[in-house]
């Protein structure tokens, strides 16, 4: 059943967690020019950078097909044993729906038309789930339960500049543009940063930026930026794995268009029978307001403790110890990032863990014991005692950072 007045098509928000993590360094922009076919004029490396940090559009809708193979061993026994039921076929394709965002490939289709209009349609195994954005007025609807989630601004609030809805889990979704540019928000003298010459995407013309990391410990071998010829906006990234010859990642625009839609596009009424919840943006429990505030205290009491301990440790007088939020151990594109699993988690979640960790090979030494899950892209090691180490490095790197 369609909602709109064209039926919406498959995914926008596609996964990216991956490329936004590997994507740890930076660049130095080259002056190597691009080859350009004769319908482009050259441009380098350094200006295609300019280009994109300057690109805007007035509106756009297209199709984006994102693919990923980060050679990731098998991920269905992570979510326990099979039960029966309709819930568990729901459960159970929503799972499915996830593991395909690391391993398998989606579609979706996206429609912007300036900063307060923006609409998401998403397809699953289970149905489809609609994200619109339209000034004061955000509306998320799945077909899986017919249920409508209407989030307003409160009148006397200006409404803020759209950004692309994560409507999946942990921020694992994004756009060539979100790709780009947090590839593009770490440039330091850790890449180098050179230009292929053109592409063509989608039927348009196109230059190729190549980010390639110095440090060959990295286990990412290039990122691949192509960036459209007039709008400048990128259409496609490629992340490849270190001497690989196809992309581990592809977040690409299949069909785009740069009229603005129409506003029909953006207009959404519930259909027959949905259960609607309304909300507002401010619409916060005091309870859950004195919670916030608790919970920000004591993250500034742990940011406080790590100083004192990082200024002890400058001074020789004693070693850092790891905090329950993150820390970065090194920098650029071999970077480790160390957290601790929280404390506060349910038993529900730790048997899920429990689970998860007994489908991962086991690996030992000076750190401890612990499971391991390596892919061609990243690596992510978790110890018996309750740390997760991650990035885009080989065990062994994990390992060392484990044992500091």
């Amino acid at each position: 059943m369609s909602v709109f007045r064209s039926r919406p098509a498959l995914r926008w928000l596609v996964p990216s967690a991956a490329a936004v993590v590997i994507i740890g360094g930076g660049a130095a922009a080259g002056t190597i020019v691009a080859s350009a076919d004769p319908s482009l004029p050259d441009r380098s490396a350094a200006q295609l950078l300019v280009d994109l940090q300057s690109a805007k559009v007035d509106g756009f809708s297209g199709t984006i097909v994102e693919s990923a193979d980060l050679g990731l061993p098998s991920i269905a026994g992570f979510f326990g044993g099979q039960s029966s039921g309709a819930a568990s076929s729901a459960t159970q394709g929503n799972l499915g729906d996830l593991t395909r965002l690391i391993a398998g490939s989606n579609t979706a289709r996206v429609w912007y038309a300036g900063q307060d209009k923006a609409r998401v349609a998403l397809m699953g195994t289970q149905g489809e789930t609609d994200v619109i954005h339209n000034g004061a007025d955000t509306w998320i609807w799945r077909s899986s339960d017919n249920t409508a989630t209407h989030v307003k601004a409160p009148a006397e609030a200006k409404p803020k500049a759209v950004e692309p809805p994560a409507a999946l889990p942990g921020g694992v979704a994004t756009t060539p543009q979100e790709a780009a540019a947090a590839a593009l928000a770490a440039i330091d003298p850790t890449t180098t940063v050179t230009t292929t010459g053109a592409a063509k995407v989608a039927g348009r013309g196109a230059y190729e930026l190549v980010l390639s990391p110095k440090d060959s410990a990295s286990l990412v071998g290039q990122v691949r930026l192509a960036i459209d010829a007039q709008t400048h906006i990128p259409l496609r990234v490629d992340v490849y794995a270190r001497n690989a010859t196809s992309p581990a990642i592809r977040i690409a625009f299949q069909q785009i268009t740069f009229a603005v839609p129409d506003a029909q596009q953006f207009a959404f009424n519930p259909p027959p029978g949905a259960k609607v919840t309304e909300s507002t943006r401010d619409a916060v429990p005091a309870q859950e307001k004195a919670k916030a505030a608790q919970q920000r205290a004591e993250q500034l009491k742990a940011e406080q403790l790590k100083a004192e301990q990082l200024k002890k440790a400058a001074t020789g007088a004693t070693k850092p110890t790891a905090t329950d939020g993150p820390t970065v151990i090194g920098k650029g594109w071999t970077s480790v990032v160390e957290v601790k699993v929280p404390s506060e988690a349910t038993s529900a979640d730790k048997t899920q863990l429990d689970t998860a960790l007994n489908v991962l090979p086991k690996a030992s030494g000076a750190w401890g014991s612990g499971h391991v899950f390596a892919g061609t892209l990243f690596s992510v090691l978790i110890t018996d005692d309750g740390r997760i180490f991650a990035g885009a490095v080989a065990p062994e790197t994990l390992y060392q950072a484990a044992a500091k």
